[in-house]
């Protein structure tokens, strides 16, 4: 799989992927494919981030129980093209009143400011900094 991600991958060969990671009997797959996002080497990690944007939304659930993981990375991600691909992920995500989490907030609220952040990640945070705190009042 990660010979496939080594290069600029295609719309097909995407489709291809998200196939072959289809449904929860492929769940092995959807977790090497998440391993490959922590890749070393930038492209392969990026495509295999740029794949999971691509999941539809029922296997997309499988990426709920990486919540957390994912917010950990956002916070200490370097990348703008990693980051923005994460944010992506975390917006297709619920979110409750239990999971808020502050330290998130508080990046998100941080980057909407950040004149350097690219404007995607802007954009990303805003919608982000609403989801967490539609449930309070002030």
């Amino acid at each position: 799989m990660k010979t496939l991600h080594t290069h600029r991958l295609s719309q097909s060969e995407i489709k291809q992927l998200c196939a072959l990671t289809q449904g929860a009997r492929n769940n092995h797959l959807k977790e090497k494919l998440y391993q490959l996002t922590l890749d070393d080497d930038r492209r392969v990690a990026i495509n295999a981030l740029w794949t999971f944007t691509h999941f539809a939304a029922d296997d997309n659930v499988w990426l709920f129980a990486k919540h957390d993981q994912l917010i950990d990375r956002c916070l200490n991600e370097k990348d703008a093209t990693k980051l923005r691909l994460m944010l992506n992920l975390l917006l297709s995500q619920p979110y409750t009143e239990e999971d808020i989490r502050t330290d998130f907030i508080d990046f998100c609220l941080a980057r909407i400011t950040d004149a350097r952040a690219p404007y995607a990640i802007r954009a990303q945070c805003i919608k982000l900094a609403y989801e967490q705190m539609k449930y309070w009042s002030e």
